[in-house]
């Protein structure tokens, strides 16, 4: 399979007329170039309004997810009778900043015995960890809510009813046929979702939780006797972990993340100030987010342990956070070594396949890093254009992480091939899954057929949209 060098450059939206393009410039005293972007990307006067002026007021009603009532209520009572907590994260920026969230959020309303669990990549792969659900048991935790996972998690729901515990699932991935048993799932992807918008990030789901949680304690008459505490001060870290989880930053998300990026360029979270001295951030951006500040945050997952990361953005104290921001960014200097040593062995796979995987890439590595494929599997659709998975192996089973291209689902893509699989998750542009070694020729074939089915040779074509044609 060679790189792919033709690019198909498409118009992202019909041109607006002359009429649409002077209305814009007068409402919004812009430029005729920008009014003229705007107004092919936000068609109404009114959404675009929307779209510049991003109020927090503006924000959905919370109640409006699924199950977030019946969460609430069981939170509530959980603070009421002085109940032990757990949050159980992911190991991404998504899962380490949600958990974050969590924690200070729901200690900010009075919880005052919660405690955190974070898989360990390497060791517990993706998704609610069942030992975690023991464990919590054992400590006398009656309440569990996870953040950025669960949402397939059938038997890990199963185990935390016996335990006696009550699991509430915020998730933002493709959700199942079959939803798991869990006490409620909080998940904008749920088709019978009223919420207006889908494609929140799990730290996004999260802190609508927390939103709606604060109202039904106000209502309750709860902040008569402690202060009320405003979560505006979280959005630092719904940015971040919006930003890094490469959701579109398109209404809500939009809206979460400009506040928050505000928050992050002040710095008044410890852990951050630490992180962005050493990423040598001079100013906050989107793109100073996603490639060097979560990179850093990202390593402690990939390489080590992601709770270091929840531990960096609570710390109050400078000295030791400047000392774990170092760490990870040691971390994330291995981190850049393995996975170039891992992309040059993949494109020396890819060179090698057959005239039978001509739709998509997929490659078992023994002793791949499984903190590092999902980058390289990455660079790899940027390469070939190719729906991709890419999979540590070690004797018998292994851990993969997939990214696709426009046009393919990999959700459906790995639904498809699920008789060939351990466990699978994740939403349409990326996801992680487990297979067996020897099940891997199997699945590889199972997955080119499905991508046939669904791929044109068009679709394989990488699109550039652009917003029109200017003269120099």
């Amino acid at each position: 399979m060679d790189p792919v060098s033709e690019r198909l450059w498409l118009p992202r939206n019909e041109q607006p007329d002359l009429t649409a393009l002077n209305e814009f410039a007068v409402e919004f005293q812009l430029s005729r170039l920008i009014a003229r972007i705007l107004a092919s990307r936000e068609p109404s006067l009114d959404v675009a309004r929307d779209f510049l002026n991003t109020r927090l007021a503006d924000l959905p009603d919370p109640f409006l997810l699924p199950d977030m009532a019946t969460s609430v209520d069981r939170l509530q009572q959980a603070l009421v009778q002085g109940e032990k907590i757990a949050i159980h994260g992911d190991y991404d920026v998504d899962g380490i900043t949600g958990t974050v969230l969590l924690l200070d959020g729901l200690r900010s309303m009075g919880c005052e015995q919660i405690e955190y669990h974070i898989p360990l990549r390497l060791r517990d792969g993706y998704g609610l960890s069942a030992e975690a659900m023991q464990k919590a048991a054992d400590d006398g935790v009656t309440v569990v809510v996870s953040v950025d996972c669960g949402v397939t998690a059938h038997a890990e729901a199963a185990l935390a009813k016996e335990c006696g515990i009550d699991l509430i699932i915020t998730d933002h991935h493709q959700p199942p046929d079959e939803l798991p048993e869990a006490f409620s799932i909080v998940n904008p992807q749920r088709s019978d979702s009223k919420f207006p918008f889908s494609s929140l990030a799990g730290v996004g789901v999260a802190f609508f939780l927390l939103v709606a949680l604060r109202k039904r304690l106000r209502d309750s008459g709860w902040f008569k006797q402690r202060s009320e505490p405003d979560l505006r001060d979280l959005l630092d870290l719904v940015a971040l972990g919006t930003i890094a989880d490469l959701v579109p930053l398109k209404g809500i998300n939009r809206t979460l993340t400009r506040h928050g990026l505000v928050l992050l360029e002040k710095g008044e979270r410890v852990g951050v100030r630490a992180l962005k001295q050493v990423a040598g951030v001079k100013e906050v951006s989107c793109g100073v987010v996603g490639f060097q500040m979560a990179p850093r945050l990202n390593a402690a997952g990939r390489m080590e342990d992601a709770g270091l990361g929840v531990e960096l953005l609570l710390e109050k104290d400078m000295v030791r956070a400047l000392n774990t921001a170092r760490y990870l960014d040691q971390c994330n200097r291995e981190r850049r070594v393995i996975e170039k040593e891992t992309l040059l062995e993949a494109e020396r796979a890819v060179a090698k396949l057959g005239s039978e995987h001509t739709h998509s890439i997929v490659l078992g590595g023994e002793g791949w890093h499984a903190g590092v494929i999902g980058i390289v599997a990455s660079r790899l659709v940027d390469r070939y254009s190719r729906p991709t998975v890419l999979i540590a192996l070690d004797d018998t089973t292994g851990k993969g992480s997939c990214r696709s291209i426009r046009g393919f689902h990999l959700y459906h893509g790995l639904q498809s091939c699920a008789d060939n699989l351990l466990a699978f998750g994740g939403h349409e542009m990326a996801a992680g899954l487990s297979v067996a070694a020897d099940q891997l020729p199997s699945f590889a074939a199972e997955f080119e057929t499905y991508a046939r089915s669904v791929l044109s040779e068009d679709d394989l074509l990488p699109k550039l949209y652009h917003d029109g044609v200017v003269l120099l």
